[in-house]
């Protein structure tokens, strides 16, 4: 799984890093939200929760623009 953060729309709310059970999620230094891929573990929580929808979970491979 890979998340994917849209950083146009990511107010920094840090809504997502509070549901993140695995701690991937973290503000960066911009005040946006940021993703370690190594710790995340997929479980989609932080797209759920997310209240500016700028966080999408897509399986590896499945990113915008592939395949088409």
């Amino acid at each position: 799984m890979k998340v994917l953060i849209n950083r146009q729309w990511c107010k920094g709310c840090g809504v997502c890093v509070a549901f993140c059970r695995s701690r991937a999620l973290s503000l960066g230094e911009d005040g946006k939200a940021v993703c370690d891929p190594a710790l995340c573990v997929g479980c989609g929580l932080c797209e759920l929760y997310c209240p500016d929808l700028a966080v999408e979970c897509v399986r590896e491979g499945d990113e915008a623009g592939e395949g088409a």
